[in-house]
């Protein structure tokens, strides 16, 4: 199996005072504007780490519920967090790491299962194997 997905940027300006406009092939963010203020300096808006943090988080939460289910569990609800860090390496830029934090209530699972499985899914996550940045991962079971 296998899925191709696009996105595009159209950006007008300079890097400080211009701002981008998403394309998807969805639509879903069709419009959605970045900048520089809104990534550095906390104009209301989005930026590349939010959407990468939401992908993250996403991916994560359904590696997860599938590997539940193969593994005989039915997860009542994974409530997941990424936080993803943009920090000044050099002279530039980089996304060093991502930090995933889960709520997760599924019946019948022991910890010790529980902490496999999970860290199986956030290994396997298709966004986890993109970053290449630090993933952690702080869960806890109700």
């Amino acid at each position: 199996m296998q899925t191709t997905n696009t996105a595009s940027t159209l950006w007008t300006g300079t890097g400080k005072s211009g701002e981008g406009r998403f394309k998807t092939k969805s639509g879903i963010l069709d419009g959605a504007v970045i900048s520089f203020r809104k990534r550095f300096e906390g104009e209301t808006g989005t930026n590349p780490e939010e959407i990468i943090a939401a992908a993250h988080a996403g991916c994560f939460s359904m590696a997860l519920a599938v590997e539940l289910e193969k593994a005989g569990f039915e997860p009542k609800s994974l409530e997941t967090k990424a936080t993803v860090t943009l920090a000044q390496q050099g002279d530039g830029f980089a996304i060093t790491r991502s930090d995933l934090k889960l709520d997760a209530k599924v019946p019948g699972i022991d910890r010790e299962r529980f902490a496999a499985i999970a860290e199986a899914a956030k290994t396997g996550c298709p966004v986890s194997k993109l970053l290449n940045a630090e993933i952690t991962l702080d869960w806890k079971l109700t």
